[in-house]
C-alpha cells in the first residue's frame, strides 16, 4: 500500500532559508482575481467584483443567489479563492428563464466580510478559468529576527526563483491543510479520504468524493513530477516531450532534433513549457523517449493509476515548472512580504515553499 506523504518532493532552488507563519491575519494573504477579457459593459449578464474578507467563494455564491431571488446555478464565477484571505474576485449573475422577474438591487447587498467593489453587464457568461492570473500580496511572519546575512540569502533565493521559476506542485489546500487565522495548521482528511479511495471503499458523499479523487490526482502529479526533476533537472527536455504553449491548453510533441536549439531559447524565455502527465483514463500523450520515462515512472505507482482511470477521469498534462511573474518582495522588522502573479489553477505555496517553512 502506498502512503500518501508529502515531504519528499523536490526543492527546485534549495530547501527553505527560514520558519514562518502565513494567514496569522486574514488581510496577510491578499489576492486579487484579474479576468482575462474585459467586460462588454452591456448584455444579459451582471458582473460583480466583489472583495471578500475570511468568506468562501462558495458560501458567497449563495447569497448572492438569495438576494437576487435566483437559484444557486446562476450564479458563476472564475475561480474559487481562499476563505483565510482577503480576496477580490467576479461573479456572474444570469436571469435566463426568469428574466422578467424585478432585478437584484445590488447597492442594497449587504454581507459581513464583503463589498461590492465594481458592477458591469457582459454579453456573455463569466465561466471557470477566465482568469489572466491571481495577484498576490503575502505577509509571512517569521519566527525569529531575520538577519543581515538571512536577508542576504532571502535576495539570492528570490532571484534565483526568478530565474528558475519554481515546481508546479498542487498545495497543501489540495490535499486538505487549511490555515487559519492565527496560524495554526489544520489538517484536513482529503489525502485519507483518497487512501480509502485506493482500498476500494466507495465515499457516498458526493462533494467529499469529488475532493478524495482530486487529492489523489494531485498527488500522483507532485509525485511524478518531483521524480522528473530529482531525474532529469527543470532544464532538460526528452525527445516526444508534450510541450505547452505557455498562457493556454494546448501542447505539441518535441520530435524533431533539428529544432533543439530552438526549443531550448523557447523553454529560457518561457514562451513553451515542459510538462507532466495528470493521470487518468487513455493514452499518455508523450511519445519516444518521454513516453519511455513516464511509464517508467508510473510503474511505481500502479495502484493509484489504475485507482484513477477506473474512475474514469481523462488523460491531461500540466506544466512542470511555475515562473511567479512581477516577483517582488520585502523585508520589514520580521516579515517577508511577497508580491507575484500566478496563472489560473496555481498555487501561492509552492512558490512561499522554496524560501519560507511555514
Amino acid at each position: 500500500m502506498i502512503e500518501l506523504t508529502q515531504s519528499q518532493w523536490l526543492y527546485l532552488n534549495g530547501p527553505p532559508l527560514i520558519n514562518g507563519q502565513i494567514k496569522v491575519q486574514l488581510e496577510d494573504f491578499k489576492v486579487d482575481e484579474q479576468l482575462s477579457f474585459e467586460p462588454s459593459g452591456q448584455g444579459e449578464h451582471t458582473l460583480l467584483k466583489i472583495q471578500k474578507t475570511g468568506l468562501n467563494t462558495a458560501y458567497v455564491g449563495e447569497k448572492l443567489a438569495a438576494h437576487a431571488n435566483l437559484p444557486l446555478k446562476a450564479i458563476s464565477y472564475a475561480g474559487r479563492k481562499d476563505k483565510y484571505a482577503k480576496t477580490t474576485q467576479w461573479f456572474g449573475v444570469y436571469y435566463g428563464h426568469k428574466a422578467n422577474q424585478p432585478k437584484a438591487d445590488w447597492s442594497s447587498f449587504t454581507l459581513e466580510g464583503t463589498e461590492i467593489v465594481e458592477q458591469v453587464q457582459n454579453d456573455k457568461k463569466l465561466k471557470v478559468g477566465a482568469i489572466s492570473q491571481n495577484l498576490f500580496e503575502i505577509i509571512i511572519r517569521c519566527n525569529e529576527s531575520i538577519s543581515t546575512e538571512q536577508e542576504t540569502l532571502i535576495k539570492e533565493r528570490v532571484e534565483k526563483i526568478k530565474l528558475n521559476g519554481v515546481p508546479n506542485y498542487y498545495g497543501n489546500q489540495r490535499f486538505g491543510e487549511l490555515i487559519k487565522p492565527d496560524g495554526t495548521k489544520h489538517v484536513g482528511g482529503n489525502l485519507a479520504m483518497a487512501e480509502r479511495l485506493l482500498n476500494g471503499e466507495e465515499i457516498r458523499n458526493r462533494n467529499k468524493r469529488s475532493m478524495a479523487i482530486s487529492a489523489l490526482r494531485s498527488w500522483l502529479f507532485n509525485q511524478l513530477i518531483s521524480d522528473r526533476l530529482q531525474k532529469y533537472g527543470s532544464k532538460q527536455w526528452l525527445r516526444g516531450d508534450a510541450i505547452e504553449l505557455s498562457g493556454s491548453n494546448s501542447f505539441f510533441i518535441f520530435d524533431d532534433d533539428n529544432e533543439r536549439s530552438k526549443l531550448e531559447k523557447r523553454l529560457a524565455s518561457q514562451d513553451v513549457m515542459l510538462t507532466a502527465p495528470l493521470w487518468g483514463k487513455g493514452d499518455l500523450q508523450s511519445q519516444a523517449d518521454a513516453r519511455k520515462f513516464e511509464e517508467s515512472q508510473v510503474k511505481n505507482y500502479e495502484e493509484v493509476c489504475q485507482t484513477l482511470e477506473r474512475l474514469d477521469i481523462s488523460q491531461q498534462r500540466r506544466s512542470l515548472l511555475l515562473h511567479p511573474q512581477h516577483f517582488g518582495y520585502k523585508v520589514i522588522d520580521n516579515n517577508i512580504i511577497l508580491n507575484f502573479g500566478l496563472p489560473s489553477g496555481c498555487f501561492a505555496t509552492s512558490v512561499i515553499r522554496e524560501l519560507v517553512n511555514t
